[in-house]
């Protein structure tokens, strides 16, 4: 998932010094079955704990969420410099390639047998867990697919379609996804159409290119002449000029209390977001549906778990991975919660392919999701990839708040890239 970047000295700091801030500790106790667990917020890892210990009684977990995906990776880079590190972390997949350029600081987990499981997993998903000389740093856990969310409801009284094929042919393109705003603002009185801009316009479409900020032949930095950055984020600016967006930025609390009010008819929504929502608008259960993403196809989000070579407990942690992130691991977590398994085995079990959720009146998520991430063209995910993605997302929302004009905001992105890819 993508998160924010905020400060989180106080909080590395605090997990250095002790893990008794550990608040998804399942039960008091240490030895061979207990392991320290860095996680971060909004994906509720503490259901998948508690369900991971029902079936395992005499293991106990110390789950710790940190905090953001960045905030964790910061406080993971501090641990491996030197502090107490966990015995499981999970790291989001634009964050990993940091770590990646260290493998040694993680346990190879093809010492404990991860090499013979390599082939559960989507290739281009494992292939960036997996260091040059054949390490093994993580196992994934789930993509994210990509699909518009909306509300029925709001798109009835604006007398826009409700079904979701019907839905799906409004906005074959972006500009089409823009228009039809633009057409819901009027409609329905000058109520907004989208959460915001950032994420969900240029973070969905820049997500579904065949390049991101570097290049896939040589792998060097390509984000100020990739023409598909270009064009995404002019996309954003777009959707913001357009006035269609409710300029909420993505999970915040003013994006989540807006969400349950109404304030938005449409969210981008990779599988793992229907959670969100889900938990954030409880209230609305019956009123969304799915719809097709501009383009058809595209991922957002991803994350991996890995062992730190200096953990106490790996062996327990192990466990976990290889009972949680199994097929069968992957599709039950899919069938509880939304989040689309890396394991392509699973992509044609009827479970899946026939998996509807009543939240989402009823919805094929299952059919929905595996199509739009087996369709997608994987790209390189380099060393810089969060940071200049964070620099991006940050300049479109100074932008959709007013405080940059738009005319600036190309060049000043620029700037600001250059000087995060420097630092």
């Amino acid at each position: 998932m993508h998160r924010r970047i905020t400060t989180t000295i106080v909080i590395a700091a605090a997990l250095l010094l002790s893990s008794a801030c550990s608040g998804g500790d399942t039960g008091a106790g240490s030895g061979a079955n207990t392991f320290e667990f860095w996680s971060f917020t909004g994906i509720n890892q503490k259901a998948d704990v508690e369900r991971y210990t029902k079936a395992h009684p005499e293991t106990n977990i110390k789950l710790t969420e940190v905090g953001s995906t960045s905030e964790t990776a910061q406080a993971l880079t501090a641990a491996l410099a030197g502090g107490k590190v966990p015995d499981l972390v999970l790291i989001q997949g634009d964050d990993l390639p940091k770590f990646m350029q260290a493998p040694d600081n993680f346990l190879d987990l093809a010492t404990l047998g991860a090499d013979k499981r390599q082939g559960d997993y989507l290739p281009w998903v494992m292939s960036q867990s997996t260091a040059k000389d054949g390490k093994i740093v993580g196992i994934p856990t789930d993509v994210g697919g990509l699909a518009i969310a909306y509300r029925t409801d709001l798109f009835q009284a604006a007398g826009l379609p409700t079904g979701r094929d019907e839905v799906s042919k409004l906005w074959p393109t972006w500009d089409a996804f823009i228009e039809t705003g633009k057409r819901y603002v009027q409609a329905s009185g000058g109520k907004q159409f989208l959460d915001n801009a950032p994420t969900s316009v240029y973070f969905q479409a820049i997500n579904q290119g065949t390049e991101r900020y570097y290049t896939n032949a040589d792998r060097t930095l390509s984000y100020d002449r990739n023409p598909q950055v270009k064009d995404a984020f002019d996309l954003a600016l777009k959707a913001i000029e357009a006035n269609i967006t409710a300029k909420q930025g993505s999970f915040s609390a003013g994006w989540t209390a807006a969400m349950g009010k109404g304030d938005f008819a449409v969210v981008a929504a990779p599988s793992w977001m229907l959670g969100s929502i889900r938990t954030n608008a409880p209230g609305t259960a019956g009123k969304w549906d799915v719809a097709a993403i501009p383009g058809g196809a595209g991922n957002w989000g991803g994350s991996y778990l890995a062992i730190p070579k200096r953990a106490k407990h790996p062996q327990a942690a192990w466990k976990y991975i290889t009972e949680t992130q199994s097929p069968a691991g992957q599709l039950d977590h899919f069938l509880l919660t939304g989040a689309l398994p890396t394991t392509p085995a699973v992509y044609t079990d009827p479970r899946l392919v026939s998996r509807t959720d009543p939240f989402f009146s009823d919805a094929p998520i299952g059919k929905i999701y595996t199509e739009s991430v087996t369709k997608l063209k994987p790209f390189y995910i380099g060393l810089e990839d969060g940071p200049i993605g964070t620099e991006f997302l940050n300049v479109l929302t100074s932008v959709e708040q007013g405080k940059l004009p738009p005319d600036k905001a190309w060049g000043t992105a620029m700037t600001n890239v250059k000087n995060a890819v420097k630092g």
